[in-house]
């Protein structure tokens, strides 16, 4: 609040003393007082109402000031009327009853569209663990039923397991923190698991897959760890090079940590393009020729990685390579 505003907030009671003023020494001077006395009266009643004026601005800007700290200190700033407290002022009494309406009104939509939120969450979760039983169901069969065109269809199948897969996580993804669990786990293990669960496509599409230095211990949730390293290796195998495609995998000891890379040689990523791709819903030029990518994949291992401590970067150049960089920081994170 400034003084201006405040003065001119104040124009009526200014504008009333002026003409009380000016009545009363005018009916003074009619009655046979001096110009000295006038004068006298006129600088002690401007005086004190420019006193009174001051000090008024004084605790009213002291006032909201407290308010906009208190604000500024609050996360969820809505819940600003169950922090400050009532007003001394008459006047601002109804806009603080007021606030405490509306914001007990914004509580009770919110706790509404979390509910909503939740319940929506569930029913997805429910859905997608009951559709991951048929998807088991034929894979047994075709696994059972080796063919030619089994393969293919198993292939299919990986990718439907890694679609609905990647529901499940993105439904979680809000409330990593109720869902984990950080244990010290094998590197290598973790990178296997990835690998057979992608055969089908590196079998199918001839990738050939070097795994190196990767026998390391690092402290993570392997699930989410699984994901995250699901999604990178599907990836490369999606912008693979058509004539030989290769995924090499391994890890690099750092200063502060254990830098696991996962290198293909494929299409590699625009250099105008590398600064957005853990954006939600980036696609891409190469996604869009493609049309194989939804801007999911890379933005969920951003967020899970931001949650787990972990920091995820990516180097690429054109029709070379692409490096996806995972860092497992020292200390709690990670152990040799």
């Amino acid at each position: 609040m400034s003084l201006g505003d405040f003065l001119k907030s104040r124009f009526s009671v200014i504008f009333s003393n002026s003409i009380a003023l000016i009545t009363l020494l005018v009916f003074l001077f009619s009655v046979g007082n001096t110009l000295d006395t006038l004068k006298i009266i006129s600088i002690i009643w401007i005086i004190v109402l420019g006193a009174y004026l001051f000090f008024q601005y004084k605790n009213r800007k002291a006032f909201f000031n407290e308010i906009s700290k208190s604000i500024d200190n609050l996360d969820k700033k809505y819940l600003i009327s169950e922090v400050i407290d009532k007003p001394v002022y008459l006047e601002a009494e109804p806009y603080y009853y007021l606030l405490k309406k509306a914001g007990k009104s914004m509580r009770e939509e919110i706790n509404s569209i979390k509910n909503e939120r939740k319940e929506y969450k569930e029913y997805i979760e429910q859905w997608i663990h009951e559709v991951k039983t048929p998807i088991a169901s034929i894979k047994l069969i075709e696994e059972n039923n080796k063919t030619k065109i089994s393969r293919i269809v198993l292939q299919e199948l990986e990718t439907l397991d890694r679609c609905v897969e990647q529901a499940l996580f993105y439904a979680r993804s809000e409330e990593v923190e109720k869902d984990y669990l950080i244990k010290e786990m094998s590197l290598e293990n973790c990178i296997n698991k990835v690998i057979i669960k992608n055969k089908q496509i590196f079998i199918l599409n001839n990738i050939d897959v070097e795994i190196e230095n990767v026998d390391k211990n690092v402290y993570c949730d392997s699930k989410w760890l699984e994901f995250i390293l699901n999604q990178i290796v599907v990836n490369a195998s999606k912008y693979r090079n058509p004539e030989n495609p290769k995924v090499k995998i391994y890890t690099e000891d750092i200063k502060n940590g254990i830098q696991l890379i996962i290198e293909d040689n494929g299409l590699g990523i625009p250099q105008a393009e590398l600064n957005r791709v853990f954006e939600k819903g980036f696609t891409g030029s190469r996604g869009r020729l493609n049309n194989k990518s939804t801007g999911i994949g890379l933005y969920l291992c951003k967020k899970l990685c931001g949650k787990l401590g972990l920091i995820i970067d990516i180097e690429s150049k054109e029709n070379l390579y692409t490096k996806v960089i995972i860092v497992f920081p020292k200390g709690s994170f990670v152990m040799k």
